[in-house]
């Protein structure tokens, strides 16, 4: 039997935005380190989503030890301390959740508007507050920066790849990984098998399965390029097995249950009680 591995490491600093790949990554309270830790809000609060804005895709940032660098097409290039500073605190909303966060300023604010064609302002969550996890489908809340639901993503590639099988044989392009936001990228699995962990151990640090995420629209916008190729798809194939009330199923979302790091190449250990049962 092969060794479960991770493959491949991605976090997105800022919400709705390009991601970054790593070979390592540290992990804190929030998740993975500077992972959604920024979200792009109106001047009210309340946040822009790939979902309606798709050219948010193409946003793209990169991380130094001290600055977080944003580039766009045709746009000039934007660097911002990691420190945060002393601006102005507001309340931003992400779907019904409220979270203290910090203003990156004026400069900040005015390149996203342009992008974005409308006022738009650039938050960082306060580093004293603290958002939690929903507790209904686990017994110890995690804690978590501006991601929707839960700090950790895990899709493996064989999910991937019977999607993709299931989609070539209809005669529809595959997707990347890339369409589906995930965090840690799995291989020596069965297609969906993370969906069945309770308990793993990666490097020492526990983490914990908490419940399969259903998907939006965000998997229909290329990446690469900020379009949607096809409205349907892979939504359309993912819902015709692996449906549920909120949106077809794919990845784990996870909760970690302490701090340290991540590499590609970890073996991923699995407790007695992995499994759901």
């Amino acid at each position: 039997m092969s060794q479960i591995k991770i493959s491949a490491l991605y976090t997105y600093p800022i919400k709705s935005c390009g991601g970054i790949r790593h070979q390592t990554i540290g992990l804190d309270q929030r998740g993975l380190s500077y992972d959604r830790r920024w979200v792009v809000t109106d001047p009210l609060g309340q946040f822009f989503t790939m979902r309606e804005v798709h050219q948010m895709a193409l946003i793209q940032p990169t991380l130094t030890d001290s600055e977080m660098i944003l580039t766009y097409p045709d746009m000039p290039t934007l660097h911002i301390p990691l420190i945060t500073g002393n601006g102005k605190q507001l309340e931003v909303v992400v779907w019904k959740s409220v979270s203290t966060a910090v203003d990156e300023g004026d400069e900040v604010a005015e390149w996203f508007s342009q992008i974005l064609g409308t006022p738009a302002r650039l938050f960082k969550m306060a580093d004293d507050f603290y958002r939690k996890t929903s507790t209904d489908f686990t017994e110890v809340a995690g804690e978590l920066a501006f991601a929707d639901g839960y700090p950790i993503l895990f899709i493996s590639e064989g999910s991937l790849a019977d999607l993709n099988s299931r989609l070539t044989e209809q005669g529809k392009d595959a997707v990347p990984m890339t369409r589906f936001r995930p965090n840690v990228v799995i291989t020596g699995c069965d297609p969906y098998t993370e969906d069945t962990w309770k308990q793993v151990s990666i490097g020492g640090v526990s983490f914990e399965g908490v419940k399969p995420c259903a998907r939006c629209v965000i998997t229909t916008v290329d990446p690469a390029t900020g379009q949607v190729p096809d409205v349907k798809e892979p939504l359309a194939t993912l819902a015709s097995y692996r449906k549920s009330p909120k949106g077809p199923l794919f990845g784990q979302n996870v909760i970690h249950r302490g701090l340290g790091s991540l590499s590609v190449g970890d073996v991923i250990l699995l407790s007695e009680e992995a499994v759901h049962g």
